[in-house]
């Protein structure tokens, strides 16, 4: 077992294009503790492992695995991932560890698993023979961060102790193997904070986002496993946690990631990048006239090495047109995706992680987008963030400001639902819509303060018993008309007493008149049929005429997120607001809907060009989008006359979804 010896220079680098990662993790327990901090733990590693600054593994060769509920869920994606993997097959593991007390065998825990019951977990041989017996790579690493603890994300008790050493063990018999556990065979691990990653793993994606000054341009895994050692001891030496490792073969000593205190950052930009010519393209100039009949007789062979190739390794990227037909001219795009970003994803500004983001508003649209996020439930915290060009998006998020109620105090925990959020002219104050009560209040942009009193909600818009909305599903929308007049607030779902018309919801959207800053009173009441199973997520205003963009956004397990931008026209639909029931209401009367763009018929790009959450294991573009907002009209260009439309997707704080922004062109229906 190897210690804190001095490191030999990194060598024979494993290649992340070459290389397969597989992420596993489990919080979720039924008969132990749960682990909110594994979490974390996914999301965070597999951020600086797809960072190109530090590694740069593609997407599509890391793979989280949240959760699984049996031994085949465990154990199956490292196999399959063994069969890809051509240098290193890396493998990490987090969650309880149990000891097989018979066999003193380490034991991997699953949800359902229980103390004591070794068949409801997974035996370290098992994992030992998946990484050992499948495929060639020549490199294999195991990495383990198991907690033991009887009490939730405290310190643990010597009650949950488990034999790590036997972690150690796992891979005696592989040649070209490194495993590294969260501690030794007779000491706990530890998750002090449960909204951050555990100790171990916390610090080692410190590590590798900080670097190690005066190290190695590259840092191998001995070199990354001394340094968290070292920071465990010095960040939190009242914990008695010592990790420890064990290298065959020297893999130890290979360079892993990119040292990124000795090194620039590396920058990846999509529009206007300076092109260095590759080894090929420098030899095909002179060679073109010996080669040029050999290829084209290659390609008429049908053989395209060269082709797959290029496409292998230069991925085009997730731009271009949606297939959703243009009102003016069938056979043109109605919108065009300009740009995604995931950097939302892995940022804590001041260590408060950006999640559950439900809303989005503009606040200045110049060179680079400035707008607000809303965090949903944890609770009352609102973000400034730089989102980039519509073109290039590199959103950057400030530190997070908390809603304080007219009281003076917070928003409690537990009792904020943030769904809605939109900004008042002059960009002083801003509006936020509670799925709890449900509540819209006014707020000062700057010091977050609650300014004046509560919107009026009529009654039948409120819950049960007073009125008739579905519970956790009432105001999720708010927009404000470029003139200030009138203040837009959409309900989620259908009313009780509403429902659906064969399938298709009828959604409410009640009006409010008055002036920014001011008080506003209930103006009127409208109604749309949503797409079938959909429900409206969110709204922005486009004219001062009625005329708005509705997102609509539906989940079904196993088969991921649908996501709809309809143009609605509230003018000629009938004022609903006396109108106790509408399902038997005609068509007619109810708002026009026009469909301006399916996120599904958006380009993906070339493989890897887009991270796939999974919970959207069919469309990697897919996930669960809440936000919304749109800004002014371009004056010239390509895009003359179109409008720049942004959205942003809620992970919901599950390492099995994505904080994502996109930014779009949309042709809009004058």
């Amino acid at each position: 077992m190897t210690d804190a010896a001095e490191p030999r220079p990194a060598e024979n680098p494993i290649d992340p294009e070459r290389s397969v990662c597989v992420l596993i993790g489990v919080d979720d327990y039924r008969h132990l503790d749960k682990l909110r901090s594994v979490q974390h733990n996914l999301t965070e590693l597999q951020a600086a492992l797809m960072d190109p600054s530090i590694w740069g593994i593609p997407g599509n060769r890391i793979r989280k695995i949240a959760n699984p509920s049996s031994p085949a869920e465990l154990v199956g994606p490292i196999t399959e991932a063994a069969e890809l993997a051509e240098d290193a097959l890396i493998v990490y593991y987090a969650g309880h560890g149990l000891i097989d007390r018979n066999e003193r065998q380490l034991l991997l825990t699953l949800p359902e698993s229980v103390e004591g019951k070794s068949y409801t977990s997974v035996r370290s041989s098992d994992v030992r023979r998946a990484i050992r017996d499948t495929g060639t790579a020549p490199r294999r690493v195991l990495i383990l961060d198991c907690c033991f603890s009887g009490q939730v994300l405290t310190e643990m008790t010597d009650g949950h102790r488990q034999d790590v050493e036997a972690a150690v063990q796992t891979l005696r018999d592989v040649e070209g193997s490194y495993v590294m556990t969260s501690a030794t065979r007779d000491r706990p691990s530890h998750a002090p904070d449960p909204d951050d990653c555990t100790l171990f793993t916390g610090a080692l994606v410190d590590v590798m986002r900080k670097g190690q000054r005066g190290g190695p341009e590259m840092l191998s895994l001995h070199d990354l496993f001394v340094a968290v050692k070292e920071r465990i001891r010095g960040h939190r030496p009242e914990i008695p946690q010592e990790p420890q490792a064990e290298d065959h073969n020297g893999v130890g000593r290979h360079g892993f990631v990119r040292n990124v205190a000795v090194l620039p950052r590396v920058v990846i930009q999509e529009v206007e990048r300076p092109h260095v010519p590759t080894r090929w393209e420098r030899l095909r100039t002179p060679v073109l006239s010996l080669t040029a009949g050999a290829l084209g007789l290659a390609l008429g062979l049908g053989t395209q090495p060269l082709v797959h190739w290029w496409h292998d390794t230069h991925p085009a990227p997730a731009a271009g047109p949606c297939a959703v037909p243009s009102p003016d001219d069938p056979a043109a795009p109605r919108a065009d995706l300009l740009d995604h970003s995931d950097e939302l994803n892995s940022q804590s500004p001041n260590y408060e992680k950006v999640k559950g983001l439900s809303a989005l508003a503009l606040s200045s649209q110049g060179k680079n987008v400035q707008a607000l996020v809303l965090g949903d439930n944890d609770p009352g915290r609102y973000w400034p963030v730089s989102l980039g060009s519509p073109f290039h998006l590199n959103p950057s998020v400030s530190t997070a400001r908390s809603l304080i109620l007219t009281d003076g105090e917070k928003i409690p925990n537990n009792w904020y639902d943030g769904e809605a959020m939109a900004i008042e002219n002059g960009g002083t104050t801003m509006l936020i819509g509670s799925e709890t009560g449900p509540a819209i209040r006014r707020f000062d942009i700057k010091s977050g303060m609650q300014v004046g009193k509560d919107f009026p909600i009529p009654k039948h818009l409120r819950y049960y018993p007073e009125g008739a909305a579905e519970t956790g599903r009432s105001i999720e929308s708010l927009a404000v008309s470029p003139d200030g007049r009138y203040v837009y607030a959409g309900w989620e779902a259908p009313l009780a007493d509403d429902g659906d018309q064969r399938g298709r919801g009828i959604i409410r959207i009640q009006r409010y008149k008055g002036a920014s800053g001011q008080d506003y009173v209930l103006d009127g009441q409208y109604a749309f049929l949503a797409e079938d199973g959909m429900f409206l997520s969110d709204l922005s205003a486009i004219d001062d005429n009625g005329d708005l963009l509705g997102l609509e956004r539906q989940y079904t397990a196993g088969q991921g997120s649908a996501i709809r931008v309809v143009q609605l026209a509230l003018a000629g639909a009938k004022d609903v607001t006396d109108t106790s029931s509408l399902w038997h209401v005609q068509t007619s009367d109810f708002a026009h809907e026009e469909l301006v763009v399916d996120l599904a018929t958006c380009p993906v790009g070339g493989p890897g060009a887009v991270a796939v959450p999974a919970a959207s294991p069919e469309h990697p573009l897919l996930d669960n989008v809440e936000g919304m907002a749109l800004g002014t009209p371009w004056k010239s260009g390509r895009y003359k006359g179109w409008r720049p439309m942004y959205m942003v997707s809620d992970n919901n704080d599950s390492v099995a979804q994505i904080t994502r922004l996109y930014s779009l062109a949309v042709k809009l229906r004058s």
